[in-house]
């Protein structure tokens, strides 16, 4: 074997092909029948697989287990090729057939079995063929001539398998009797027992060296060779069925046993020391497969065609790369150029500011130079008229004691009744918010409701927004410039109280550092405003940013909308216009097709019919040359019998002589008892033949089938010159339909390998791998379109229906981008209402 291969089949109805190297399937196949034998060829491409039907020859190709021949021969159990290779026999029945691979031929018939044959084994030099039966008989076969050369009957057992050794002299058979005979020389020289169990199958090794057996059981023997009796053997248990075929690799290295358990075991042929069997010289297994040649060359036009595709992937990338570097690189200049007119107009808007600031710090200090000098003459106005008032307040003092002892109390009074007043609206309040929060609640979700509605009212409430921030500017810059001018003035008041309380009472000093800390924290609170104030306008230039921001995405947003759109109505149109070349294509398909339809069922039709004239020609001609056979066998049986007949007469005629003869010496005793021994010695051989009688019931039997088939011989001749007559202006005009239809059908291959070729250039004009080339799309297909006037078969058809499905999936991914889009530019939260206003601390 040049591959390590086990080829099985089973009830399944499947075969396989198993790789013992690996113990992987290789091959695969199921059939719509079982199959009952199979055969490996020595190069591992082909196996025989016998059928119900017929025995099919199979190539073995890289993906498939494909017919290429068949043979007439019925329900064949047992097949086998030589290890040579070049030929291979096959059970039918009882007759062992001899067919050539190459030729295909049937060489000879082995006959002599009267029950089925189990088991055919080929010598090592292909020579000879051994046989064996379930009618007891092991028989050797000469292949050359096809005649037995050496037999052994037992018709008490029935032999399952026989095996021999290399060299072809001995050999060995198992049957129902439970035993392991060896046969040499048609003579059976030594019956090993089994003890227990029935062998099944047996296996010689290549090297002549070892002896297997497989048992009922489902156990392995490995016996002692040569043969002793009674018989030393290892068992192995392996299998929990009948081991039915047994296998050994061409090298000796392993065992492959098969079972009616449905499993295939691997064994590894090692001695006691668990040394493996050495050969003289390392053979590798060969890697060569078969392919046929339409697969070879679809894949090799696929690669053309994807290397092809490959090339105008790769061209189109490249051009869409540069066209995106194209665009790139203008964005890049356009934004540099907005960066740097920014960056001069903040560079100008700084300077500008910078200008302001120091107007403002200037006429800053100089006002406060003023008010300084302002307060100075205030501060000694007010201490001279405070002198004069000291002396009038110091007496009104003591009226504002007596007085303020009343109000202290009056004051305390007050104090209780307020803090009732307050306990009891602290309660009111609670009650009144609480249903105000409820209320709020509510109105939150209102306002949630009234939210989705507030979005048409974005751009008046924007223009509110800014009117209303202008407008609150102004009112704090005016609210905060009155209460500076109420603190200058109460200031002012409190200084001149301060002096006259200074020089009379220390409770007056107390009140003016009290006026002075007062006034120091309308100078922080004025300063804190400042900074609010400035903080309020970089929020409202934030403000106002971010609006204009939000107006430009708006803008760029809108934009994109209006672009998606355009691009949406031109992918309409090009649905449109694919649409209508789709109709006209569709039309032009189908009168073409219904007329490949009516073709194609001609075909099958006539080749159906061609099929069935073809068997039966086969099976007239195989009944004609089995029926020649006989009759040849029953011309050459009778020459014998004739010639054995006239041997007999002439030896009888010689007897009778030799008879009269003695029959003088009839008067003397002592010569005739010397003629009579002497005619004993002449007429009487010591090995003598039992002649094997043949009752008349089976001569007459022989006679009626004999003259039955002679008769059905006459009348299939005839029938044969009929049908043939019949059937022969039939054939011619098969053969011209069947010319004619393959010219078409050649025909019409051409027209679908140009309409690919122009599908793939209206593919590629259509724009599929381009994103910007729609209008271009449309022209060249418009182009491609009035030149294909040709009929295209209906993958063509598919294929555009592909082509319209992409189309589609875009238009819907554009309108879902449009609605994303367009929620985005809405999803800007309302502005409700204005801003609360500022109030002082």
């Amino acid at each position: 074997m040049r591959k390590p291969l086990v080829a099985t089949c089973s009830t399944d109805k499947s075969v396989r092909i198993w790789n013992f190297e690996t113990c992987t399937l290789e091959l695969y196949k199921e059939f719509s029948e079982e199959a009952y034998s199979i055969a490996l060829h020595p190069s591992g491409l082909y196996i025989l697989v016998g059928f119900s039907d017929k025995l099919r020859l199979m190539n073995l190709l890289i993906d498939d287990i494909r017919v290429f021949r068949e043979f007439t021969i019925r329900g064949c159990r047992e097949c086998s090729f030589s290890h040579g290779g070049n030929l291979f026999a096959a059970v039918h029945t009882h007759i062992i057939q001899i067919y050539s691979p190459m030729t295909f031929d049937n060489i000879s018939n082995l006959k002599g079995h009267n029950g089925k044959v189990q088991s055919v084994v080929w010598s090592a030099d292909d020579s000879k063929i051994i046989t064996c039966g379930m009618d007891g008989a092991v028989y050797e076969f000469d292949v050359a001539t096809g005649k037995r050369v050496g037999e052994s009957v037992l018709k008490s057992c029935s032999y399952s398998s026989v095996a021999t050794t290399p060299d072809g002299k001995t050999t060995f058979a198992v049957g129902s009797d439970r035993t392991l005979k060896e046969i040499s020389d048609s003579a059976i020289l030594r019956e090993v027992p089994s003890h227990e169990g029935q062998l099944i199958s047996l296996v010689m090794s290549h090297s002549g060296k070892m002896l297997f057996a497989g048992t009922q059981a489902g156990t392995v023997r490995s016996y002692k060779f040569p043969l002793t009796l009674p018989g030393e053997w290892q068992e192995f248990q392996g299998h929990s069925s009948a081991i039915v075929k047994m296998r050994i690799s061409y090298d000796d290295q392993y065992l492959v046993t098969i079972s009616e358990d449905a499993s295939i075991l691997l064994w590894r042929i090692q001695d006691k020391e668990g040394r493996g069997v050495k050969r003289d010289k390392e053979v590798g297994y060969a890697q060569e497969i078969l392919i046929t040649k339409s697969d070879l060359e679809e894949k090799n036009q696929m690669m053309t065609e994807l290397n092809l595709r490959v090339d105008e992937l790769r061209t189109e990338n490249e051009y869409a790369l540069r066209l995106k570097d194209m665009n790139y690189n203008e964005k890049i200049k356009e934004l540099t150029e907005k960066f740097i007119q920014e960056m001069e107009s903040l560079k100008t808007k700084n300077q500008v500011l910078k200008t302001e600031k120091d107007k403002e710090e200037a006429k800053h200090e100089e006002e406060t130079s003023e008010i300084k000098q302002n307060h100075s003459n205030l501060l000694a106005d007010l201490e001279a008229a405070n002198n004069q008032k000291l002396m009038m307040e110091y007496e009104k003092l003591q009226d504002l004691q007596h007085r303020s002892q009343k109000i202290q109390e009056e004051y305390e009074h007050q104090i209780g009744e307020m803090e009732e007043n307050r306990e009891r609206a602290l309660e009111e309040l609670t009650e009144y918010y609480e249903t105000k929060l409820q209320e709020k609640t509510t109105q939150l979700e209102q306002a949630h409701d009234e939210s989705r509605t507030a979005l048409k009212e974005y751009e008046e409430t924007k223009r509110q927004i800014e009117e209303d921030a202008d407008r609150e500017i102004m009112d704090i810059k005016n609210k905060y410039e009155r209460k500076l001018r109420d603190a200058r003035e109460a200031n002012s008041r409190l200084q001149g109280e301060s002096g006259l309380m200074q020089k009379k009472f220390v409770s007056l000093q107390k009140e003016i550092e009290e006026a002075r800390e007062e006034i120091k924290k309308y100078k922080g609170d004025i300063s804190k405003l400042e900074k609010d104030k400035d903080d309020l306008k970089k929020d409202i230039v934030g403000l106002r940013k971010e609006i204009a921001e939000r107006d430009e995405t708006i803008q760029d947003k809108e934009k994109r909308i209006y672009d998606l759109k355009k691009k949406n109505q031109e992918l309409e149109k090009f649905k449109f216009v694919l649409d209508y070349k789709i109709k006209e294509l569709k039309k032009q398909i189908e009168p073409r097709e219904n007329d490949i339809k009516m073709m194609k069922e001609q075909i099958q039709e006539m080749e159906s019919e061609l099929e069935r004239f073809h068997k039966q020609n086969t099976q007239l001609e195989l009944n004609i040359t089995e029926l020649r056979q006989k009759l040849n066998s029953t011309n050459v049986e009778l020459k014998q019998e004739r010639q054995r007949t006239r041997d007999k007469e002439a030896s009888i005629k010689r007897f009778k002589t030799d008879l009269h003869n003695c029959v003088g010496y009839i008067q003397d005793p002592k010569m005739l008892k010397d003629s009579i021994k002497a005619l004993y010695q002449k007429h009487v051989q010591e090995d003598i033949t039992e002649s094997a009688s043949v009752d008349a019931d089976i001569q007459k039997e022989y006679a009626r089938q004999r003259e039955h088939l002679e008769r059905s011989v006459a009348s299939l001749r005839k029938k044969l010159a009929k049908d043939t007559e019949i059937h022969r202006a039939d054939n011619v005009r098969i053969m011209q339909e069947n010319v004619s239809l393959i010219k078409e059908i050649n025909d019409l291959r051409k027209e679908l390998k140009i309409a690919r070729t122009q599908v793939h250039d209206l593919e590629a004009a259509m724009g599929l791998h381009r994103k910007n080339n729609t209008g271009e799309a449309a022209a060249t297909l418009a182009g491609v379109a009035t030149q294909t006037k040709n009929a295209m078969m209906e993958k063509d058809l598919e294929e555009c229906n592909k082509v319209i499905d992409l189309q589609k999936v875009k238009i819907a991914q554009l309108t879902d981008q449009m609605t994303i889009l367009e929620e985005g530019v809405f999803s800007r939260p309302p502005s409700v209402g204005r801003l609360p206003p500022m109030v002082s601390t």
